[in-house]
């Protein structure tokens, strides 16, 4: 019985920590993907600008919710942060296939 409590404790602990592991994957991912963006010149610098902005402000937001309770997410949390960076990515997606085109600077290529 104490082994069943104790397997139940541990699953829950873990399940917080890896939601905060998964949002913070979704950002690296979501900066390549910008950064890929940047390098191709699919991206304008207004758009890279604006995700970037985006993306800051998601990841002040993962980094305020941590604070605020004991370096974990809560379900709520981790529905919110989620539901942010699927918007990100779709509008990622749209300004990397529409028909403007950014520069590549020298030092980038």
């Amino acid at each position: 019985m104490h082994r069943i409590i104790a397997a139940a404790f541990a699953f829950a602990c873990i399940i917080p920590a890896a939601h905060a592991g998964e949002v913070y994957n979704r950002l690296q991912n979501q900066q390549a993907r910008i950064n890929q963006g940047i390098r191709s010149g699919q991206l304008t610098p207004g758009e890279t600008y604006h995700l970037q902005q985006r993306e800051a402000t998601i990841n002040a937001r993962r980094q305020a919710d941590l604070a605020a309770h004991g370096g974990h997410l809560t379900p709520g949390d981790y529905r919110r942060l989620n539901a942010r960076e699927d918007s990100v990515s779709g509008q990622l997606y749209v300004d990397k296939h529409n028909s403007q085109r950014g520069g590549v600077p020298r030092y980038i290529r």
